[in-house]
């Protein structure tokens, strides 16, 4: 399973990028993210255990999160829930005044025959696509001034 979302975001990379990167706000300027709660921190890697919705329906896993200032990249591991082991990397490319924003997730999962189409539709499709569009889309609302500065 693999998915993209991407938008562009017209605020400074700076800005995009820490506001990325910095989990602990998350829940304040996601409205569908309901935790954050980190079980290892430091500047540039963290363990959290995270939790959102898709629609009505609660969601939470744990991963494991570096931060790549000099390449401007944040990278996710999941290590539990039922996307254990999905990777998923966020990537900045500014353009002028604005930057395309892109998260990339990608699962195998280990189940003969029926684990592509549970990765694909109902893992990445229906959970995985869409929270990352949300995300992508608040971000956005909130990094160009329409939740604040």
């Amino acid at each position: 399973m693999t998915t993209v979302n991407s938008i562009v975001m017209n605020a400074p990379l700076d800005r995009v990028f820490e506001t990325a990167a910095d989990l602990s706000r998350w829940p304040e300027i996601l409205p569908h993210y309901r935790w954050v709660v980190y079980l290892e921190k430091s500047p540039s890697r963290n363990v959290v255990r995270m939790a959102a919705k898709r629609g009505w329906i609660p969601v939470s896993w744990t991963s494991e999160q570096v931060i790549d200032r000099e390449s401007r990249v944040v990278r996710f591991h999941h290590l539990k829930s039922f996307t254990r082991g999905m990777d998923v990397v966020w990537t900045f490319e500014p353009d002028k005044d604005s930057v395309q924003v892109q998260i990339r997730h990608d699962l195998k999962l280990d189940i003969p025959v029926v684990g592509g189409f549970i990765a694909d539709q109902i893992i990445g499709r229906f959970f995985v696509h869409y929270i990352a569009g949300r995300t992508l889309k608040h971000m956005k609302l909130y990094v160009e001034g329409a939740y604040g500065k």
